[in-house]
């Protein structure tokens, strides 16, 4: 929780100095664009907050996602019983739990709360893995929900939203005015132009800060997975992820959610929400046995 919530506030801060920055360098007063700022942090965090509070109905309805409420076989009691017992080892109320069909390996959560939460796997996952590495995905996905990662996600992606929403119209305004001569043209064709274009590149900066944390809480769920599950059981689920790790037909509401990434290089690399396989498995290798990254991974 403290590394959570001091991540948070060396971000506002990183943000406000770069605001306070660009402004100083344009000649901008602070005093003038306040209830910018405040419409900004409105919107970003307005927007934010409304994701997540339709997560799990956008999640069911983006994959159709079946909800367990009474197992039909064995397969699906095992389910909740392995995901009853996480919960109770983290100490959170047990998720709902989900299969949604997809050909790949995959899963995730998501939730507005803790304790208010949908863990989903799709049959692929249940055709390929054995119950060990089920059990490992199913720990990871627990931690996630442990770890409030999509609480985090959805605070870091509003202020990364006031960045952008604020920033880019300051700018646009010093642009516009520097084109015109000085004049305040009270918002004309030049200044829309000019901030649809800086809302994408400073949105194409903030997707790499929000993506750099996405890829950080999967190392930490990892971890997760491995103190509820064991380590050589995450090592293997990872391993078996492989066969068809780049495909991902989650949609975007929930794809950073799933245990399962994209691939990419250079400039694409920096936009993923999940690290290389092969870095996650060195990274549970490389942990010893009783380290504290291990043992309380799902706090971290």
């Amino acid at each position: 929780m403290i590394k959570r919530y001091a991540l948070l506030i060396a971000t506002n801060l990183a943000v406000l100095a770069l605001v306070s920055i660009v402004m100083a360098v344009l000649g901008i007063s602070p005093a003038s664009y306040g209830g910018l700022l405040v419409f900004a942090a409105l919107l970003g965090f307005g927007g934010a907050f409304f994701s997540l509070a339709i997560s799990k109905w956008s999640a069911k309805r983006f994959t159709g996602a079946q909800v367990i409420t009474e197992p039909r076989n064995e397969s699906e009691r095992w389910l909740l019983s392995t995901v009853q017992r996480q919960a109770e080892m983290v100490g959170i109320r047990t998720p709902e739990v989900a299969i949604y069909d997809a050909p790949e390996i995959n899963a995730f959560a998501t939730g507005a709360r803790r304790d208010a939460s949908l863990v989903a796997v799709s049959t692929g996952l249940l055709r390929a893995m054995t119950r060990d590495e089920a059990e490992a995905v199913l720990a990871h996905e627990v931690a996630h929900v442990a770890n409030g990662d999509m609480v985090t996600m959805t605070l870091l992606q509003g202020v990364m939203n006031t960045f952008v929403i604020f920033l880019a119209r300051v700018v646009g305004r010093a642009v516009d005015g520097y084109l015109n001569g000085g004049r305040d043209n009270g918002g004309g064709i030049g200044y829309f132009a000019v901030v649809f274009v800086l809302d994408m590149v400073f949105g194409l900066f903030a997707s790499m800060i929000t993506m750099w944390f996405s890829r950080h809480r999967e190392f930490r769920a990892d971890e997760g997975g491995a103190m509820l599950a064991g380590r050589e059981k995450m090592i293997a689920a990872l391993e078996r992820l492989s066969l068809t790790y780049g495909q991902n037909t989650l949609p975007k509401q929930v794809a950073a959610f799933g245990i399962s990434g994209g691939v990419g290089g250079g400039l694409k690399k920096l936009l993923m929400s999940h690290p290389p396989l092969e870095d996650r498995i060195a990274a549970l290798r490389n942990a010893p046995p009783d380290s504290s990254a291990v043992k309380q991974g799902f706090l971290a």
